[in-house]
């Protein structure tokens, strides 16, 4: 139990499931794949067709940037784990890394806020959709999104930093998380648990209660709606986002509250298995369920794909 400061910590993997690696990893490949083609095909979609120039457009480009960069800071690591068994990690690399997935997932939550406020001017107040949402009000909300997940996240840095860590250095993890570091220190975490459980309730927590007022309010407007079509048209686009928000929540809330108070009811392995699951399943569908959903998305696409294989010929 001598505390120390390490130069690197091991990441296990998946604790107990170490010789199905290799095969455990197939699946996370192609999922991670298929994550990178989805959402850069989304997002250089977006970018390149003046039409998509949107609110709603411009906000899913952010939630897009922001699923590759959730995907790249876990999914490359784990398989380094899965196929070659590099396990080291420096300190500085996994605090950062820590620092990126949670700056991530406050910045995330941040912008499906952003969206759900977005569709409730879109249908409850229409005619000033254009006026309210300009490019400018856009681009200082995803800025403010960006400042308050800096704000949020940062003193997790000083936090681990802090600590001082025993001789262990194992990480039963597959990446770098918050409160698996700070299990390692031989010094209280009791200031790490409050934070963690403080930004939990006042950023995700408040983000989820705004999220359901505008969809209470949305539901409502949607219901009054005269037209049966308006209302399967608003509904279709209100689908795809809360399809969105419930695959971004659930899981993790999931992870973070198992990780914190049923660490003995739940097998560890089904726990970090889960937390993998959560980098790289909501970044892989997320594009399949706006470009399945979404007819403009979807001609935009294709017209893309047909004018590149004219090209060709």
């Amino acid at each position: 139990h001598t505390a120390f400061r390490p130069g690197t910590f091991l990441l296990v993997g998946i604790p107990g499931l170490e010789k199905f690696h290799l095969w455990i990893s197939l699946p996370f490949f192609s999922m991670y794949i298929f994550a990178l083609l989805g959402n850069l095909v989304l997002l250089f979609t977006i970018v390149r067709e003046q039409s998509l120039h949107k609110p709603m457009y411009l906000f899913l480009s952010a939630l897009t940037l922001a699923d590759l960069l959730l995907s790249t800071t876990t999914v490359p690591r784990m398989l380094a784990i899965f196929w070659f068994r590099v396990r080291d990690i420096s300190l500085g690399a996994c605090i950062a890394q820590a620092f990126l997935i949670h700056f991530i997932f406050v910045a995330e939550s941040a912008i499906l806020v952003a969206m759900a406020f977005d569709r409730y001017v879109a249908i409850c107040n229409p005619l000033r959709y254009v006026t309210l949402l300009t490019h400018s009000v856009i681009w200082r909300i995803e800025l403010a999104a960006v400042v308050r997940s800096l704000c949020i996240v940062l003193p997790i840095f000083q936090l681990l930093l802090r600590l001082s860590y025993c001789r262990n250095r194992v990480i039963a993890h597959s990446y770098c998380e918050h409160m698996a570091v700070a299990r390692l220190a031989c010094t209280s975490i009791k200031v790490n648990v409050v934070y963690g459980l403080t930004v939990v309730l006042l950023s995700a927590g408040i983000d989820v209660v705004f999220i359901a007022v505008s969809y209470g309010l949305i539901l409502r407007a949607v219901f009054q709606l005269p037209s049966a079509g308006a209302r399967r048209k608003a509904m279709s686009t209100c689908g795809s986002h809360l399809c969105i928000i419930f695959l971004f929540y659930t899981p993790a809330f999931f992870s973070f509250f198992t990780h914190r108070f049923g660490g003995h009811s739940i097998p560890h392995h089904i726990h970090i298995l889960l937390a993998c699951l959560y980098v790289v399943v909501p970044p892989m569908l997320n594009p399949i369920i706006y470009g399945v959903n979404n007819k403009q998305i979807r001609e935009t696409v294709m017209s893309m794909l047909s004018w590149m294989g004219n090209r060709r010929n």
